[in-house]
């Protein structure tokens, strides 16, 4: 969770002047003429973390735009745990964190904890909050708590179709982020994440790095591995972006319509299985009609909800718990309680709202990079045609993966394009994937895999949900993957595993 914002330094608030959506797009080595030394960082206990953590923390000091290096500066929160057995250490694995918007500043509770102790055992695991977040300079756009409800955040479609709702609130957080989120806002981008993991390289006095990036981390390491390749060791990628540089993260909104329709044959087998105290219906082909029936009934008539933002269960508020809930079997009762409560079999659950801040600094990082990264499309009439046509293809997700987004107002230009990922590189990426992912879905991860050509190899498991490695007991992409970091050994070519 975020910490408390801190005051951003005197020569980032002077820099509020600069052009910081100039910024121009450095050479892919720019970045290497800094001398090479031994780790200088100052490693401290972490803030709130027990006396007897195994975890450090540091501060690394980066340029707030890489191509004005002596300007104004911002600091990133990093954080290690060093390799168990010194005398087998490989190097350093940076986990590079989903989101856009995530931390993996927190290793104990987090992917350090997932790995097997022989991967701890010979790499000191590196975390770090990327720009914007946390405590790495954090960004806030200020917006009104009614905007902060993720039937917000996300675009849902109006119970008519309608998208003038969603117009109005993409041109409020849009005009808002921009009047609140100064210069370190606009300068979030993967590329300047990119050149951050390798600023943070340099601090750890390291010549190559192995990086585990899951999610949106595996589009910031596939960037990172396209513009310092020379710098990498050995990248493990999990649960895979499209990277199709017209669309990038426009492209991943549109993917949750495959990838909820993918996963969701998972949830209605779980969902009317005989001994599951949550069962919802008798047999799988009940399920889809139950959901979309009780959603539309929603859509009529809500269900007061005290203490929810918003304080009511509608359609929308259910459709977006089924997209949430895909993301882990864990998480099927979530959605399955709710559509009991909401067939009033039960009575409604307490509701989970997040602290504001760290919502606040979230979406604030979110914004910021899904706007600069890429330009979207300005014409409402564009957005609410796609809408249309995807709540009818796919009911699931109501039109909500196409529709407008604040980026469609978003006042600054990108400062550079997007980078295009190819297979210019050491053969050193392995990807992993699951075959039934909802967020990011097997089509795109196979555009990941094309991009790369033999630079990757990919690992499918025939499982659903969001996170592979370590993260649904699949044995044969676990070994895959432990193997590769261990010891460098990549199959000889695109593994399929079958279900555990």
């Amino acid at each position: 969770m975020p910490k408390p914002t801190r005051t951003i330094t005197a020569a980032v608030t002077a820099a509020a002047a600069l052009a910081v959506t100039a910024l121009s797009a450095l050479p892919a080595g720019a970045a290497d003429t800094a001398p090479l030394g031994k780790d200088g960082l100052v490693w401290t206990a972490c803030p709130g973390a027990p006396a007897d953590s195994p975890q450090r923390c540091a501060e690394v000091s980066v340029p707030l735009n890489y191509a004005d290096p002596n300007g104004a500066r911002i600091t990133l929160a990093v954080s290690r745990i060093t390799a168990a057995e010194p005398g087998l250490r490989r190097g350093v694995l940076l986990a590079v964190p989903g989101g856009p918007g995530g931390s993996s500043l927190d290793l104990v509770k987090g992917m350090a904890g997932r790995l097997p102790q022989s991967v701890r055992d010979r790499y000191d695991v590196v975390g770090f909050d990327p720009r914007g977040v946390g405590r790495s300079t954090p960004v806030s756009c200020g917006l009104d708590t009614a905007d902060l409800t993720m039937v917000k955040l996300r675009p849902w479609p109006a119970a008519d179709g309608s998208i003038d709702e969603n117009l109005a609130t993409a041109r409020r957080v849009a005009e808002t982020c921009a009047r609140n989120g100064g210069p370190v806002l606009r300068s979030i981008s993967t590329a300047n994440e990119a050149r951050d993991i390798d600023s943070i390289r340099r601090a750890l006095g390291e010549r190559r790095l192995s990086a585990w990036g899951v999610s949106y981390g595996t589009y910031a390491g596939a960037v990172y591995a396209t513009m310092f390749p020379e710098r990498t060791d050995r990248i493990v990628l999990d649960s895979n972006d499209d990277p199709d540089p017209s669309r990038v993260e426009r492209g991943w909104l549109d993917n949750y319509g495959r990838g909820i329709e993918d996963r969701f044959p998972d949830f209605a087998k779980w969902a009317s299985a005989p001994d599951n105290p949550d069962r919802v219906a008798d047999t799988p082909e009940e399920v889809r009609p139950l959901f979309l029936d009780l959603a539309a009934r929603l859509d009529r008539a809500p269900l007061p909800w005290q203490g929810a933002n918003p304080a009511e269960l509608n359609g929308n508020v259910l459709r977006e718990t089924l997209l949430e809930s895909m993301y882990a079997d864990a998480r099927f009762p979530d959605l399955a309680r709710l559509m009991l409560a909401g067939l009033g079999r039960r009575p409604l659950p307490a509701p989970v709202v997040p602290p504001e801040q760290a919502v606040q600094n979230t979406v604030a990082v979110s914004v910021g990079t899904l706007c600069n990264d890429v330009r979207w499309p300005a014409d409402p009439a564009g957005y609410a045609e796609a809408a249309a046509a995807d709540r009818a293809a796919r009911p699931l997700t109501a039109g909500m993966p196409v529709n407008v987004m604040p980026c469609a107002f978003w006042p600054f230009a990108p400062a550079e394009p997007p980078v295009r990922i190819t297979d210019r590189g050491p053969a050193d990426v392995l990807l992993t994937q699951n075959l039934r992912d909802p967020a990011t879905p097997y089509t795109g991860a196979l555009k990941l895999r094309a991009a790369f050509g033999d630079r990757a190899r990919m690992v499918t498991v025939d499982s659903g949900g969001h996170d592979v490695y370590r993260a649904n007991g699949n044995a044969c992409g676990d070994e895959v993957v432990t193997d590769y970091l261990i010891t460098g050994r990549r199959p000889a070519r695109d593994v399929f595993c079958p279900a555990r």
